[in-house]
C-alpha cells in the first residue's frame, strides 16, 4: 500500500510540475523548450540530480586510446582521494603502470607535509578479480602492503553465489552468478563515468565510451560516498592477501542471504537517500535565487542512477523504463549495447512505443567472445540467435520503418559501447544521454550492480559534442537486414539454438 501511494504521489509531483513549468516557460521565455523541462521535473522525482556548476567541463568521448591517459594523468595529480570501480583491473603493462602511477601519487603525498592525506580507495568484483595466480589482487598487494592507512581494497562478492553452487561453478563461469559492474574513475573533484574496465584492450582497441565531468563535486562526492557504501559490504584485501568484512557487518556467501541484502540496502540508500535530501534543499535554495540567474548558467543536469537488484535496489531500471515509455512519436531514441539481450520489458517497450529506434550492437567479429575457447566461444553465435529474434519480430510487427537494428563493424578491434541519445522531436542534436555500465539485459538489470548517469543538456555545445560521439559510433555500423542473416558466418547450429533460452540470462 505504501509503494502504490508513493507511485501514484510521484505522478502527481510530476503533473503539478508540468504545470508549474508550462507557467513558467510561459512567464520568463526561457529557451529550454517545455518537453525538456518536462524530461529534468520527471527525473528529479525519482532520482538525485546534480546540476553541473558554471565553471564544470564536460568532455564526451569514444575513443578509449586517451582514457587511459587521463587516468594516469589525473592520478598524478591528486591531492585528496582516487576513487575507482571496475570489474576487475588487468595484470599487463598498461595495467601496471596505473598502479605506478598510484605508487608514484602515495609517495608524494606522504613527502608532502602540506597534503599528506591522499587516500586511495579501489573496488572491485571478488571472483573476476580474484581468478587464476596472478590477478587483480595480486597487482595492488604491494601499495597495499606499503601504504596500508591511505590505501583500501574492497572485492564484492555476490550473495547470490553461495553454498554448494560455488563450490561447483568453474572459476572461469563463476562471475555469470552476479558482479560488480560499476565503472567509476575519480580524481578529487573530477570523475570519468565509463563502460570500461581497467584492462588493456579497453585501452588499445575495445570500444567503449566514457564522460569526463571536470570540478564537479556535487557528481565525484555522490559516487565517492556509493563506492565506499558498497566497499563496507565487501570483503577487505589485506596485506597478507586474505579477506573479512568489516566488523559487524553480514558475510555475502556464508551469513544470511536476506540479512546480508538488507543491510547492505540500507547502507547504499543511505547514500542515495541524503544525496537526495541535499539535492532538494538545494534546489530550494536556487529557485529562490533564480530571478537572478543570468541565462545560460542554468543548462546541463546529471542524474545518478543505481541498479542493485539483488539488493532490492532498482531505480536505473524504473527510470529506462519510464523513459523509453514516455519517448515521443516523432522522437528519435538511439540505443547501444555491445551484449544485444533486451530484458522483456525493453523489448516490450521498444516494440510498442511510438518514438524511432536506431539500436546499435557488435557484430559477430568484434563481439568480445569472438575467438574464444571451449563453450565460450559459441556466444557470439548466440547474439546472432538472439538478434534475428528481434529482427523477426520488428519484421512480423511491421516496425521496419520504426525500429533499425544495426552492427558495429571495425576490424581488429572489439566492441564494449553501452548507452542512448535521445533527440527530442524536430531536433538534430540530442539533449540527453544515458552512460556507464548497463547493458539493458537481464545481467544488468537482475543480477550485477551497476551505475550510469543521464546527462539533461541545453548547451548547444555539449549537445554538439554528444552528437558527435553517436555518428562517430553508427558511421562504423551497417544495417540488418533480411539478408544479414543469410551470410554464411551467420549460421548457428542447432544445439546453440537449442541452449540459448536457457542461458541467455547469464551473459
Amino acid at each position: 500500500i505504501f509503494d502504490l501511494f508513493i507511485y501514484f504521489f510521484s505522478d502527481l509531483i510530476t503533473l503539478i510540475s508540468f504545470i508549474w513549468l508550462f507557467c513558467s516557460a510561459r512567464m520568463t521565455g526561457r529557451k529550454c523548450t517545455l518537453c525538456l523541462q518536462f524530461i529534468i521535473s520527471w527525473y528529479q522525482t525519482f532520482v538525485t540530480r546534480c546540476q553541473t556548476p558554471t565553471y564544470a567541463r564536460t568532455i564526451i568521448h569514444c575513443c578509449v586510446c586517451l582514457c587511459l591517459f587521463l587516468l594516469q594523468a589525473r592520478i598524478k595529480t591528486a591531492k585528496r582521494r582516487v576513487v575507482m570501480a571496475s570489474l576487475y583491473l588487468g595484470t599487463g603493462q598498461l595495467e601496471q603502470e596505473l598502479v605506478d602511477c598510484m605508487e608514484e601519487a602515495l609517495q608524494r603525498s606522504q613527502a608532502n607535509a602540506h597534503a599528506p592525506d591522499l587516500k586511495v580507495s579501489i573496488l572491485l568484483d571478488y571472483t573476476r578479480g580474484s581468478r587464476g595466480q596472478i590477478n587483480s589482487r595480486t597487482m595492488l598487494l604491494p601499495l597495499l602492503q606499503r601504504f596500508t592507512s591511505q590505501m583500501r581494497v574492497s572485492l564484492y562478492h555476490t550473495p547470490d553465489l553461495r553454498g554448494l553452487l560455488r563450490l561447483l561453478v568453474p572459476q572461469r563461469f563463476n562471475e555469470t552468478i552476479g558482479v560488480q559492474h560499476i565503472k567509476v574513475y575519480l580524481f578529487d573533484d573530477s570523475i570519468i563515468i565509463s563502460g570500461a574496465n581497467l584492462s588493456d584492450s579497453y585501452f588499445t582497441n575495445r570500444q567503449d565510451r566514457y564522460v569526463l565531468l571536470e570540478n564537479c563535486r556535487e557528481v565525484a562526492d555522490f559516487f565517492s560516498d556509493l563506492v565506499d557504501a558498497v566497499g563496507d559490504v565487501s570483503l577487505q584485501l589485506q596485506p597478507d592477501d586474505s579477506v573479512n568484512m568489516l566488523e559487524g557487518m553480514v558475510h555475502p556467501y556464508k551469513g544470511n542471504r536476506q540479512d546480508f541484502s538488507a543491510a547492505a540496502r540500507q547502507r547504499i540508500m543511505e547514500v542515495v537517500n541524503t544525496a537526495h535530501i541535499r539535492q532538494r534543499l538545494t534546489s530550494r535554495s536556487e529557485d529562490s535565487e533564480d530571478e537572478g540567474m543570468s541565462e545560460g548558467e542554468d543548462d546541463t543536469w546529471v542524474f545518478p542512477l543505481v541498479q542493485m537488484k539483488p539488493l532490492g535496489i532498482q531505480v536505473d531500471e524504473q527510470v529506462t523504463q519510464r523513459l523509453l515509455t514516455d519517448a515521443g512519436p516523432d522522437s528519435t531514441v538511439f540505443l547501444t549495447s555491445g551484449y544485444f539481450n533486451l530484458t522483456r520489458a525493453y523489448m516490450r517497450l521498444v516494440l510498442g512505443a511510438g518514438a524511432n529506434y536506431r539500436i546499435l550492437t557488435a557484430s559477430p567479429e568484434v563481439n568480445g567472445f569472438f575467438g574464444a575457447k571451449g563453450v565460450a566461444g559459441a556466444i557470439p553465435a548466440a547474439y546472432i540467435h538472439i538478434a534475428r529474434q528481434f529482427y523477426n519480430k520488428v519484421c512480423r510487427l511491421g516496425q521496419q520503418e520504426r525500429v533499425h537494428l544495426h552492427e558495429y563493424h571495425r576490424s581488429q578491434w572489439t566492441f564494449h559501447a553501452k548507452g542512448l541519445w535521445y533527440y527530442l522531436q524536430g531536433q538534430d542534436r540530442p539533449c540527453l544521454t544515458l552512460i556507464g555500465s548497463p547493458n539493458f539485459g537481464y545481467r544488468s538489470v537482475h543480477r550485477d550492480l551497476e551505475a550510469q548517469i543521464a546527462i539533461v543538456t541545453e548547451n548547444e555545445e555539449l549537445q554538439s559534442q554528444l552528437q558527435e560521439e553517436q555518428e562517430t559510433l553508427y558511421r562504423r555500423s551497417t544495417e540488418v537486414s533480411d539478408s544479414t542473416f543469410e551470410q554464411p558466418d551467420r549460421h548457428v547450429q542447432l544445439w546453440v539454438k537449442l541452449v540459448t533460452p536457457l542461458i541467455k540470462n547469464f551473459f
